[in-house]
């Protein structure tokens, strides 16, 4: 038996305000994005002929989170609503509807007017999509139109919080004491984290890391749209082992003005190296790889030569890497930084790292200088959620021609 949905704190607020932009903040695992979607499938219940949109920065990160949720969660069991696969939308028995977009579809979320608006994961979104996202209400068939979102919190410097603070946003803060179904085992992971991550996902503060290693990292700029790579470009691999730790395998592509774009990501704990083996050279397939960099355990390079993928070791040296992936993250004379990471490059997400970053992308943001013991910075970064980073850099340095003259550098397997 289903139980009916009963939202607490902000997300019972949530249902009832009418505020024109309002924003569901807080930690990871308090129905953020349930509360949302709730909120839409209601409206469209009590205003027949009304329109909503369900969003985010792309089409396909939806369909694994916003539609699942939806579907699973929202929609009561026997629901004769219907999904329309060829327009991606939903149609309700009272004539309303509910849209299923990304923003890298701009032309077709621009050509449309809404009643409702939900962007979920609303920190990957830049402003002036927001205020885009805006002008599209005016369906004028429910009382109120309105602009809602749902995120975790980011930097304090965010275009969100700071929307917030200047009133132009209601904020409305979500607490784990909202969720009913979190469990103390969530919970306890979610205190195991440590430092930026912890205060964010765990307490839901707006928290900055101190001591960032890559301060250039700005996901507004290095993130970008997905693009067919040209087959001319030059094409390699970068691989950190791991089971226990994630695996990770990253492809990157070199452009003739020699900027570096990764399109393609495999990030997993729980896999043999055989079996990321198989994975590799079926992702591959079609591509010409020049090399496949690869840290230097020794067995796990030779169970993937077994397997048909030579590997070089790769180079490194920490401080030279981070200062390589730096002057990478840097805009260079032309205005533009040589290092950009292509969106939805992870091919699957792991489900066994729910609080913890499954993706280059998620650690950057907290991947921060140790501290020594007198309380400065060390010269080494921190080891812990590290695994795409450390790809990073053996990318860049092979991509640089860092190190190339050492010997363990050019050995191949």
């Amino acid at each position: 038996m289903t139980l009916a949905y009963q939202p607490r704190g902000a997300a019972e607020a949530l249902l009832y305000t009418r505020a024109p932009e309002v924003l569901l903040s807080g930690p990871a695992g308090t129905g953020k994005s349930r509360a949302l979607l709730e909120k839409v499938y209601l409206c469209l219940l009590k205003w027949p002929n009304s329109r909503a949109l369900v969003v985010r920065k792309t089409r396909a990160s939806l369909t694994h989170t916003g539609v699942v949720t939806f579907e699973q969660k929202v929609l009561p069991p026997g629901s004769t609503v219907k999904r329309h696969t060829q327009t991606d939308a939903y149609t309700l028995p009272n004539g309303s509807v509910l849209a299923l977009g990304g923003m890298d579809n701009y032309l077709r979320i621009m050509s449309t007017e809404y009643d409702l608006i939900a962007v979920l994961e609303s920190t990957e979104l830049e402003e002036n999509d927001w205020e885009a996202l805006s002008t599209r209400l005016r369906n004028n068939v429910m009382p109120f139109q309105q602009l809602i979102g749902d995120c975790n919190p980011g930097p304090p410097t965010h275009w969100l919080k700071k929307r917030a603070d200047r009133g132009a946003l209601l904020m409305m803060e979500s607490r784990h004491e909202d969720n009913p179904t979190v469990t103390p085992e969530y919970l306890a992971k979610l205190d195991a984290l440590t430092g930026v991550r912890k205060q964010r996902l765990r307490y839901g503060i707006w928290a900055a890391a101190e001591g960032l290693v890559y301060e250039a990292w700005d996901p507004a700029v290095h993130l970008i749209d997905r693009f067919d790579i040209p087959p001319e470009w030059r094409r390699f691999r970068a691989i950190d082992f791991g089971y226990t730790n994630p695996f990770s395998c990253q492809w990157w592509a070199i452009d003739p003005d020699d900027r570096l774009y990764l399109y393609r990501e495999v990030y997993r704990t729980q896999r043999l190296v055989e079996d990321h083996a198989a994975q590799i050279l079926r992702l591959s397939a079609g591509e010409s790889c020049e090399a496949t960099v690869a840290d230097h355990d020794a067995e796990d390079r030779a169970t993937l030569h077994r397997h048909g993928i030579d590997t070089v070791a790769a180079y490194k040296a920490v401080q030279e890497g981070v200062q390589a992936v730096q002057e990478r993250l840097r805009p260079d004379g032309t205005g533009r930084p040589r290092l950009f990471i292509l969106r939805d490059s992870l091919v699957e997400r792991d489900p066994h790292l729910d609080s913890r970053p499954a993706s280059v992308v998620e650690e950057l943001p907290a991947y921060v200088w140790a501290k020594a013991a007198h309380g400065g910075a060390k010269e080494v970064p921190v080891k812990k959620d590290d695994h795409g980073a450390d790809c990073l850099r053996y990318a860049v340095a092979w991509a640089d021609g860092i190190g190339r003259g050492a010997g363990f550098f050019m050995e191949a397997m």
